[in-house]
């Protein structure tokens, strides 16, 4: 007789639906994180311009924004098991279009690989409130870590791929096509063991409820702040260190040092956390971390840059964590949580995609990087507020 836990599911079906989880968690930032360093290949290879260049990053978050909300629509229809695996095969055509050599398929396969990922980021909260509510916290770290892993795999490995093994820019960045039909076929058997639960309302009246709930805002907004300071330091960081006079090379290494810490933060702070039924004193701890890093870099004359971007990678990848688990705690159930991920990811990524935009401008209007660093002061400050609020106990 197969082991079962406490509510009727056998332990071997549990692990299959974990395996599952950090496979598609694992395809969520591969093809965005394998652009940036194969940019300068592109450009010369297509004679693009920075702005449409720029478009590259900023269309998958428009997408995210765009798309989150309506998550909810497709799961009431295929079911959460049915809609993640579309969204692997989506992943899988918007990587291969993108990979071929014609301008707008560029363009048009990462508009396609943006709304895959997005049904990934509402659903992987969802899922986990309907099947590791009691292990939340443990469930969260573990893809929010995968989902770190498949950034940094990406980044570090984009170049040795395209050079090393002369692929190229466009078949270096068809290679991670490979990883999400891995997660196609290992998700396949989840469709029999998820089935699609009976919408307990109106989908309209769900989200003009969660418009009005003031907790729902907080979580968006705290969701929003801190994906807006991940791409800031992801789009800026290199150029900050440059104009301080560390070499491209250097700098690209003090990048790689701030996902490292994030995988960290990621790991640790959502298995903390989950234990706890107030997570406040956890974010004040975590923004306290990012005021010295901030300081730190605001401060070239303190020198030891790895220490503050450490410092500053490990508060990003746990308020990332922080900000999926809140989904989970706040919610009332897996529909709840679906809509409420949706709300808050949907939000969170349209204000994520106006800091790059932001702090480049704010650069190119004074000259120096003083006055951008000074805005996420500012943002922090905020993200502080809003988190406080969000990590008191309380449903949506």
């Amino acid at each position: 007789m197969p082991v079962t836990d406490s509510d009727g599911k056998s332990k071997s079906t549990k692990i299959l639906l974990i395996a599952g989880i950090l496979c598609i968690a694992i395809n969520l930032r591969p093809a965005l994180a394998s652009v940036g360093p194969l940019i300068e290949d592109i450009r010369k290879d297509t004679g693009l311009s920075n702005s449409l260049l720029g478009l590259l990053t900023t269309l998958p978050l428009i997408a995210f924004g765009v798309v989150s909300t309506l998550t909810p629509l497709f799961t009431r229809r295929f079911g959460i098991g049915g809609t993640l695996l579309g969204a692997m095969a989506l992943l899988t055509l918007g990587i291969s279009v993108r990979s071929i050599a014609w301008v707008p398929a560029l363009y048009f396969g990462t508009m396609l690989a943006g709304i895959a990922i997005a049904f990934g980021n509402v659903l992987l909260p969802s899922l986990t409130k309907r099947n590791f509510e009691s292990n939340s916290g443990l469930v969260t770290s573990l893809y929010s870590s995968f989902m770190a892993i498949g950034a940094s795999l990406a980044a570090g490995l984009s170049v040795p791929l395209a050079y090393g093994l002369n692929l190229g820019w466009r078949h270096s960045l068809w290679v991670w096509a490979v990883l999400a039909v891995i997660a196609f076929f290992v998700w396949l058997p989840q469709l029999k063991h998820l089935k699609k639960s009976k919408p307990t309302g109106s989908y309209l009246l769900a989200m003009k409820k969660l418009g009005k709930s003031r907790l729902a805002w907080q979580v968006a907004l705290f969701m929003g702040l801190q994906s807006l300071t991940f791409y800031v330091i992801l789009a800026w960081l290199p150029a900050i260190l440059q104009s301080r006079g560390y070499d491209a090379s250097f700098s690209g290494w003090m990048l790689s040092l701030s996902q490292a810490t994030g995988i960290l933060g990621s790991l640790i702070i959502p298995i903390f956390a989950g234990r706890k039924r107030d997570q406040r004193m956890i974010v004040l701890v975590l923004l306290v971390l990012e005021f010295v890093g901030l300081v730190g870099l605001l401060l070239p004359q303190f020198g030891w840059p790895a220490l503050w971007i450490g410092m500053i990678g490990f508060e990003l990848g746990g308020t990332f964590g922080l900000a999926l688990l809140f989904i989970v705690l706040r919610s009332h159930n897996a529909d709840s949580a679906t809509e409420l991920s949706g709300m808050a990811q949907s939000i969170g990524y349209l204000v994520a995609a106006t800091g790059p935009i932001v702090f480049g401008s704010v650069f190119d209007l004074t000259g120096a990087w003083a006055y951008p660093l000074i805005l996420l002061f500012i943002v922090s400050f905020l993200k502080l507020y809003t988190g406080l609020l969000a990590g008191k106990p309380g449903k949506v």
